[in-house]
């Protein structure tokens, strides 16, 4: 019959505390001779967790045993075998089913007696508390790393992970080419053939909101702190206008036209005779909303752009819009939420103080100091996550005020009418991606919505329209 020797290390273990394999087989053989169990056969596990009992070495040990060819089994402490109550439990009734007897040098365990397994419960609790406790400490550490803004999982194609940081590598240029190229209209496969990079990589690139400079944890994106690859206006270029199964429209304001009713993008269509216009995707499904002809939508978008780069009582009044849209929208969180998130933590951390002189002067109990400490400790971190989302809010709202004066400085040295006039149909495009974010119909009027801007309201009577120009079956006027 054998003595077994189990040894197992996690490489957490290893580089923190020093433990080896070697050392721990050291032990049990001295305490094999010291107790007279005869030569002893190690078995190990280097660099595995005790969280289950998936290992090689420990599934070597229980065939063995099953085999009947072991007689005692040593381990340097309980936990070597399993960190989980519910498997060491199992475990020594396997083997005390079997007459193997356990050893834990350690803890001087002996099964035998009453007191010695209920002596090994107690130790498996502590070991599956250990275990839990871990797991509840990465969960934290995770959540607390995204708070920061780092990226917990393996980078994405163009970064690099470089000392916990996402770092822009050689593949960042072909990342931007491949939203780019997507922007235009060509498709996953049209990317593929053009970049190099699988269909699969490519649409794993185009979903992911990491190239804008955010980070994923548990399927939530929120504000990183590396560098982004394109803008929020270069990645919903890239999703515009792609509908589920629908093939997007040659037409420049393609993916950019919206119903006003019902909020759904409004698709181009023909009438059989030449002309072509947008209709509703839910019209004759609970939407009334007519259709436009494709010519007069544009001129209205060609008409919004000259405004803002021409008017130069417009632009102000869009800057003092968004000033004081960014402060009504403050006042409106402050009104909502209470305080600031950095007033309600100045707070919390008086209370916390005073909550301190109360214990110290023994004027509150152990269990209430304890109770309250909990609460104002939760208290806090919620008020942290609040005042990152208030950074955020503000940086977004800096954003939109930056955009709109790169907008209007491009818009003030281009004469958009002749610019138009001589581009064709791809160069339109591109005016349109960088410069057009919406054209949104209403039954008596269209709004034009430059990036960066408010929407810009436009009569159909100023582009040629009428105030209603769907004709029924036929099309538009």
């Amino acid at each position: 019959m054998l003595t077994l020797a189990y040894c197992r290390v996690s490489t957490e273990e290893q580089v923190e505390e020093g433990y080896s394999i070697e050392g721990q087989a050291d032990k049990l053989r001295a305490y094999s001779t010291l107790r007279d169990l005869g030569p002893v056969t190690v078995i190990s596990d280097p660099g595995r967790s005790g969280k289950n009992m998936e290992r090689p070495g420990l599934q070597q040990l229980l065939a063995a045993v099953e085999a009947g060819h072991v007689s005692h089994v040593i381990v340097w402490r309980l936990d070597r075998l399993s960190r989980n109550l519910g498997d060491l439990i199992l475990l020594a009734d396997k083997l005390g089913e079997l007459g193997v007897a356990l050893h834990s040098v350690s803890e001087n365990l002996d099964l035998s007696s009453a007191s010695g397994r209920m002596f090994y419960n107690i130790l498996g609790t502590f070991a599956q508390f250990f275990r839990e406790q871990l797991a509840e400490n990465v969960k934290m550490g995770n959540e607390r790393a995204v708070k920061e803004g780092r990226w917990i999982n393996r980078p994405k194609t163009g970064y690099d992970l470089i000392d916990g940081e996402l770092v822009a590598n050689a593949d960042a240029e072909r990342v931007r080419e491949i939203f780019r190229l997507r922007a235009a209209g060509l498709s996953y496969r049209s990317i593929e053939d053009a970049t190099g990079i699988t269909y699969s990589t490519v649409r794993n690139i185009l979903d992911s909101r990491i190239y804008v400079g955010e980070v994923l944890h548990n399927d939530q994106w929120f504000p990183g702190r590396h560098e982004p690859l394109i803008t929020p206006a270069e990645f919903h270029a890239a999703h515009r206008g792609f509908g589920k199964g629908v093939a997007r429209s040659k037409d420049v304001l393609s993916g950019r036209v919206r119903c006003g009713l019902c909020a759904k993008r409004m698709a181009v269509a023909q009438n059989g005779q030449g002309s072509t216009f947008y209709r509703c995707r839910h019209r004759g499904e609970g939407c009334e909303q007519p259709a436009r002809s494709t010519k007069g939508l544009a001129r209205a978008a060609v008409l919004g752009l000259g405004l803002i780069g021409r008017d130069e009582r417009l632009q102000a009044a869009i800057r003092r819009q968004l000033a004081s849209g960014a402060a009504t929208t403050q006042e409106t969180t402050s009104k909502r939420r209470g305080a600031s998130a950095a007033v309600a933590l100045a707070k919390l951390a008086q209370d916390r103080r005073k909550l301190l002189e109360l214990y110290y002067a023994d004027k509150i109990s152990a269990d209430g100091f304890s109770a309250e400490e909990t609460r104002l400790c939760a208290a806090i971190e919620i008020e942290r996550a609040r005042a990152l989302d208030e950074q955020h809010e503000e940086r977004h709202k800096s954003d939109l005020e930056l955009r709109f004066d790169q907008v209007a400085a491009i818009l003030q040295d281009l004469d958009v009418d002749a610019v138009w006039t001589r581009a064709d149909d791809a160069e339109r495009r591109v005016l349109v991606e960088e410069l057009v974010e919406w054209v949104t119909v209403f039954p008596d009027h269209l709004e034009v919505t430059v990036t960066g801007s408010p929407a810009l309201n436009v009569l159909y009577g100023e582009v040629g329209l009428k105030e209603s120009d769907f004709v029924g079956v036929g099309g538009p006027t």
